[in-house]
């Protein structure tokens, strides 16, 4: 390598936001960058003069991440506790001569700053909630909130709470990762945070990642210029993320971002720059950005398909919007707003009859609002002047199976759970049954999955997989 060559290579280890370690193949560490030194809480002449393997004993950096490289010899991503006490993601990757790794280059990020933002965001949540609780003059309050957010109708509790919060949240410029079944309403949020901000008359870009193609997801997210490739308009194109600012960026289904532009939109976000394809130079950009998803991000990071850096850096406030089953209380407004907007668009006044209240209440709703308002549209269209139970049939199931009639109390087991062994029946049997039993009685008397793991000590996630496992629904009759 040149002096020259060497001299850029310096510049960029020094100067990276990340902190970078050069370690040969038997894990004597060559060369740290010098931010390393504060994050690990050693001089880097100190580093430079001990092994992998020492740190990783002394309790320097724990797990390292070289040692896991220099032993499988495949790239490799964990998060690290330093003696220092700091939190940080590495990445480590291979380097092979002639088929032989000869050293291994890897980079952390410090993660300790963020990870304390989130707690002290769980902090202010926690205290709002409670403060909620106690208070007895919120109702003004709740009212505005309920005029402000239209068409999303929170009139249960745990969605005034999520209004409350993301109104507190959104005059600043904090990622907000939404998170909740398909049809919950994220899309609206988001809009919703976006009119509460100080954004408000800049452009609100609203992006299915799900909806691009990947091979084009990088030229349309960073935008391109002349002749970056085959194809390319004369001219280039503006990315995405540069019609965004001064404004919001949301980025709807981000857990199917590809992996290569992961690298580049975390790069985004810690620099608030980008570089166009076919470009050298970047270009800052200003905007906010807000990402949703109905997956389970922690588990596309344990499968490699999504960057554990970037989960960091977009999970600063988490919000998790509830089913539309586990906030029955919203539906009638939501009824009633969407068979308003069918009635005015297609201008006749139809009415719904009782019997279709009782389906609509007692439904599960997969789909979630907009499954319901996609039944309702369904239902106007095939009824007369009354819209009855017979037109109405959510995602073509048999909703009357699935009935609930509000006020009915809870009738008798049509068997009681039995005191001994039935014949070739054994132990595991017999707690099912009346683990079951348990849950049915449950599910008559309390409205949510949440009341139910309360009275019963265990995780909201545990009720839900139990009730699946039983066939049970909340707010069935026994």
């Amino acid at each position: 390598m040149s002096d020259f060559d060497s001299q850029i290579l310096r510049t960029i280890i020094e100067t990276a936001h990340d902190h970078f370690f050069i370690v040969e193949s038997d894990g004597r560490i060559r060369d740290v960058s010098p931010g390393s030194a504060a994050v690990y809480g050693i001089s880097c002449e100190e580093l430079c003069s001990s092994t992998v393997q020492q740190l990783e004993a002394s309790g320097v950096l724990k797990p390292s991440v070289s040692l896991e490289v220099l032993r499988t010899g495949q790239p490799a991503q964990l998060e690290q506790q330093t003696s220092t006490g700091r939190r940080v993601v590495a990445q480590a990757y291979p380097v092979f001569e002639d088929g032989e790794l000869v050293a291994v280059v890897s980079r952390s990020m410090d993660m300790t700053d963020l990870q304390l933002l989130q707690q002290e965001y769980a902090l202010l949540q926690q205290r709002f909630s409670d403060h909620l609780q106690r208070r007895l003059g919120l109702e003004d309050e709740v009212a505005m909130i309920e005029a402000e957010v239209g068409e999303l109708e929170v009139k249960s509790r745990v969605m005034r709470e999520i209004a409350l919060l993301l109104k507190r949240v959104a005059p600043t410029d904090a990622t907000v990762l939404m998170q909740g079944e398909s049809g919950v309403g994220k899309t609206a949020f988001a809009h919703l945070v976006h009119r509460w901000s100080s954004r408000r008359s800049g452009p609100f870009l609203d992006v299915n990642c799900a909806a691009i193609p990947e091979g084009l997801f990088e030229s349309e997210m960073f935008g391109y210029c002349q002749g970056a490739f085959s194809g390319a308009a004369p001219g280039g194109r503006v990315g995405l993320i540069e019609q965004a600012a001064g404004g919001t960026l949301f980025l709807d289904e981000i857990g199917e971002l590809p992996l290569g532009v992961q690298t580049k939109l975390l790069k985004a976000i810690q620099d608030g720059s980008i570089t166009r394809l076919g470009d050298s130079r970047s270009r800052r950009v200003d905007f906010r950005l807000l990402v949703a998803t109905n997956q389970d991000l922690a588990e596309r990071v344990e499968q490699g398909l999504f960057r554990l850096d970037l989960y960091y850096r977009l999970n600063v406030i988490p919000v998790t919007l509830p089913p539309l089953r586990e906030r029955r209380e919203d539906i009638p407004a939501l009824v009633e707003r969407q068979l308003a907007r069918l009635n005015e668009r297609y201008g006749r006044d139809k009415i719904l009859s009782r019997d279709v209240w009782q389906l609509l209440m007692g439904w599960d709703w997969p789909g979630n609002v907009r499954e319901l308002e996609n039944v309702l549209e369904r239902a106007w269209l095939a009824s007369e002047d009354v819209i009855d139970a017979q037109v109405l049939a959510p995602s073509g199931s048999d909703v009357q199976s699935h009935a609930f009639i509000p006020g009915a109390g809870a009738s008798e087991p049509s068997a009681p759970v039995a005191q001994s062994l039935e014949e070739g029946e054994g132990l595991k049997a017999v707690l099912a049954r009346v683990e079951r039993d348990i849950l049915a009685r449950l599910c008559s008397e309390l409205s949510s999955t949440y009341a139910i793991a309360e009275r019963l000590a265990i995780s909201q996630p545990s009720v839900v997989r139990k009730l699946k496992q039983h066939g049970l629904r909340v707010g069935e009759s026994l």
